[in-house]
């Protein structure tokens, strides 16, 4: 089978893919706030790490997910989940599919090692390591951490928690409390599109085992979950303006209520068990996209006013 490189760009779901660098960008953004200067080459290069594992991780997923039959018997795959379907279709072979994952988990990772080259920084190279694991153990054995009830978790970790810290770090050569609260949110927001992706799979990962927060709990269930979560974000928020390195980010993204408002609108029980109806899903990704932004843009404003 012949496989040109727009195929390899279009297995890895590239529209995606801004998903990990938001993370980047909120750290980064509050390594300059609170230190004043900025390494351009350092933020660029951690984008391009974290975008080409994500893209793996996304590749490498859909041939684990072709292995346990999760993708085959997906009756009802959305532009959101169900995997990319190319081995499906007849696009990508199994072995393509693999390759390619590794592919792109070699050129992050290579990356990752000109950035801990430059830094000398030993906590970079295990964030790193962590973060290479966890995208390849999502779905592959033995850990297949997606298919038993903690994958949603290392998802927040892994494109939330360890991101954010990562980056700030290599702004500000420091680890301490300040990026928590800023990191949390990112963590939650990225949590609830993959719960909310979850829901139409729930019937094939039913069949495989695939023991998701939905399959573990059912749907009534995860939508209080999913709204708990992102009334957390906001409580989160309201907590960040008691400091004034992170001040402008709460509050900024405390402008982001009415979006939270449609998106928990969208996610009822009704509507989430219908197929073809994806109003939750693209409002969850908005929250993620416009909340990481208000963040960035927030830690933003006291080193540009400063």
């Amino acid at each position: 089978m012949s496989v040109g490189w727009s195929v390899i760009l279009l297995a890895s779901r590239p529209q995606y893919l801004g998903a990990s660098a938001a993370p980047v960008l909120v750290g980064s953004a509050l390594g300059y706030a609170v230190t004043g200067s900025f390494s351009l080459g350092l933020f660029l290069l951690a984008v391009l790490s974290i975008m080409a594992l994500h893209a793996g991780a996304n590749v490498v997923n859909d041939y684990f997910d072709h292995l346990s039959r999760n993708d085959w018997v997906n009756e009802n795959p959305t532009p959101f989940s169900g995997g990319r379907q190319f081995i499906q279709k007849g696009i990508l072979s199994p072995k393509a599919t693999l390759l390619a994952g590794l592919g792109y988990l070699a050129v992050g990772s290579g990356i990752g090692l000109v950035i801990v080259a430059l830094t000398q920084s030993l906590f970079i190279l295990g964030l790193g390591v962590l973060g290479v694991l966890g995208g390849f153990f999502y779905t592959a054995g033995p850990l297949q951490l997606g298919y038993r009830g903690v994958g949603e978790v290392i998802i927040g970790i892994l494109f939330g928690i360890l991101p954010v810290y990562g980056s700030y770090y290599l702004q500000a050569q420091s680890v301490d409390l300040l990026p928590l609260l800023p990191a949390v949110i990112v963590a939650i927001l990225i949590f609830l599109v993959i719960l909310v992706n979850e829901f139409p799979d729930l019937p094939a990962d039913n069949r495989v085992h695939k023991r998701t927060l939905v399959v573990a709990f059912g749907i009534p269930a995860c939508v209080l979950i999913y709204r708990a979560a992102l009334i957390a974000t906001y409580l989160t928020a309201a907590l960040m303006l008691s400091r004034n390195a992170t001040f402008f980010a709460g509050l900024f993204y405390l402008l982001t209520l009415p979006f939270a408002i449609f998106a928990m609108r969208a996610a009822n029980p009704a509507d989430l068990a219908r197929p073809g109806l994806y109003r939750a899903n693209q409002l969850t990704i908005l929250l993620h996209n416009t909340g990481s932004l208000t963040l960035a843009g927030g830690l933003l404003v006291p080193g540009l006013v400063g």
